[in-house]
């Protein structure tokens, strides 16, 4: 299938590991013009480096998620002209959600929802000139169903769910679609915290966390960050026209829930 993404450009949050990385890749090997989004420098040069490049024009843009204020003035800095948009951002830490200090929502909502909304107020008129965006949020199965032990993750991801619906049912107009790409447990970074920390607090075995883990999925195992990226750039693609305003989940079946 030609997926007809070849000139378009693309912006790319949390690039520089995991499925935000695999994206940046998926995206450029479509054709797309990459502009990579992290706060390391360092780290957005390598994947620089690595994006596969027919004379297309790849660039990076060093941004720190805990200062909307300052990713606005940074993105406004740029041309604003992207044509699809990954929100990706590293998930908050784990924990009951009774535990939870305030500061950790504020935090959280900060991220992931304050900073998305920062980045589409910026790509929308570019988008809507163009009659053509697609933005693309990657959040969490835990919207279908909350996970344990990952209270304000729970909570927030559900926040950025129902924005984005919100967003896709008044930008649909204009050519512009708004999904949301909830991938399961992850070959990453974040899912290594995330083991180790049940570890810690379980007394269990790292091994048995693992298996436990793959178990819960039909799939009896993680997911690779390249099938989490597959679906990404399926929906950001010309294909994905009539898409809009869903839950796309990527996790193997885990998901008890259609």
């Amino acid at each position: 299938m030609k997926l007809n993404i070849e000139g378009k450009n693309a912006l790319v949050c949390g690039s520089t590991q995991g499925i935000g990385k695999a994206t940046a890749i998926g995206l450029a090997e479509e054709g797309a013009n990459v502009t990579l989004v992290a706060r390391n420098e360092d780290k957005l040069k390598a994947v620089l480096s690595e994006l596969p490049n027919s004379n297309q024009n790849h660039s990076y843009i060093v941004a720190d998620f805990t200062k909307p204020k300052e990713l606005k003035e940074k993105i406004e800095a740029s041309s604003c002209e992207f044509h699809i948009l990954i929100n990706n951002t590293g998930g908050p830490a784990g924990g009951p959600v009774f535990n939870a200090e305030l500061n950790e929502f504020e935090r959280a909502f900060t991220m992931h929802l304050k900073c998305n909304h920062v980045l589409v107020q910026a790509v929308v008129p570019f988008m809507k000139k163009e009659c053509y965006g697609r933005i693309i949020n990657v959040i969490s199965t835990s919207v279908k169903q909350p996970l344990d032990g990952l209270g304000v993750s729970n909570t927030i991801r559900g926040a950025v769910a129902n924005w984005s619906k919100t967003m896709a049912n008044e930008l649909g107009q204009f050519g512009i679609t708004v999904n949301n790409v909830l991938p399961g447990a992850t070959a990453t970074e974040r899912l290594n915290e995330i083991i180790n920390n049940k570890s810690k607090k379980t007394g269990k075995a790292v091994e048995e966390v693992i298996q436990t883990m793959k178990n819960a999925a039909p799939a009896k195992r993680f997911a690779q960050p390249e099938e989490v990226a597959n679906a990404i750039v399926f929906l950001a693609s010309e294909r994905a026209s009539f898409i809009n305003g869903i839950n796309v989940p990527v996790d193997g079946g885990r998901t008890k829930s259609l």
